[in-house]
């Protein structure tokens, strides 16, 4: 133990002769800022963010995130009927995250036709990281995702904000994902889906299919969330999902399923070893830290 302890005495007397501390301060910042203005130059000079300003969204350069979701993001898209959803997380400017006129959403479609959206179009939606973060400590089922998704696109400050879900777990989020479910349910029995673009399937199948299948994948997710803290993207029962788009169940059939999987994932939340509420200064400790690194990388990059 004596031994280490003049080990590191004479390393820091030898530091402090050869190289004052102020120096190796000055050095570490130095390295940091050439690979920031590495890293947003790269973004800056990325075909994403560049396609991301075709999309209209006025502030590419500040996307730290971007992902594929949708069917796709499940495992469960149909090649040739699908469209393509991006969702993404970005850092408004200062003026915008703190001035009077807020930035928290954007969202673009090629689509909105008449009959719907075509295989070839895109839909987007970004929220800022203040918004994205917000509504995952709710337990949006939809933003959840961002936490699990594979990234498409990201930067380091998005690594240091979402290294590690805990703190936006809690048992409660249950509710989001059953609420959201059984509202679908209802909807689908009612045949009342908010979905027009899907008026084939359910003349094909005598419901919608697709309607179907996203409100038993939000029961199975919940129940997955409850018990092991987490959420499997792709879906482990892509398989399964697929199926019901291709009608294979009668929609009784459909009724009696999600009411099964909503008491499974009722007693999930019961035994969850999850918190029962999120750790809201860690999440707001985040949110702080990322977007001051952030703000500070783009000064510092011409």
């Amino acid at each position: 133990m004596r031994h280490h302890i003049l080990s590191i005495n004479v390393r820091l007397v030898f530091y402090d002769y050869c190289f004052p501390r102020k120096l190796f301060q000055l050095l570490w910042t130095n390295i940091d800022v050439v690979a920031c203005r590495t890293e947003l130059r790269q973004n800056q000079a990325s075909p994403l963010t560049q396609r991301f300003t075709e999309y209209g969204f006025p502030y590419p350069d500040d996307l730290v995130m971007a992902f594929i979701g949708g069917s796709q993001l499940h495992g469960a898209k149909l090649q040739g009927r699908d469209d393509t959803d991006w969702y993404g997380v970005f850092i408004e400017p200062p003026e915008r995250a703190i001035g009077l006129d807020s930035y928290e959403h954007y969202v673009f479609t090629t689509g909105g036709k008449p009959g719907g959206n075509e295989p070839h179009d895109v839909d987007v939606c970004l929220y800022s990281l203040r918004k994205c973060a917000l509504l995952a400590a709710k337990g949006n089922p939809s933003v959840l995702h961002f936490l699990f998704a594979k990234a498409e696109w990201k930067l380091r400050v998005w690594e240091n904000f979402a290294f590690d879900p805990a703190p936006f777990l809690a048992k409660s989020h249950i509710k989001a994902f059953l609420g959201f479910a059984n509202d679908q349910l209802r909807q689908l029995l009612n045949k009342k889906s908010r979905d027009v673009n899907r008026t084939k399937l359910a003349e094909k199948y005598g419901y919608d299919t697709k309607f179907a299948m996203h409100l038993i994948r939000l029961y199975g997710e919940g129940r997955e969330l409850m018990e092991h803290g987490r959420i499997t993207l792709p879906r482990p029962d892509a398989d399964f999902l697929v199926s019901i788009r291709h009608g294979k169940f009668k929609l009784n059939e459909i009724e009696q399923l999600a009411q099964e999987m909503e008491q499974a994932a009722l007693a999930a939340s019961q035994r969850s070893s999850l918190p029962e509420r999120v750790d809201r200064t860690e999440i707001s400790r985040r949110i702080v830290r990322a977007y001051l690194d952030h703000w500070e990388w783009r000064r510092k990059t011409p």
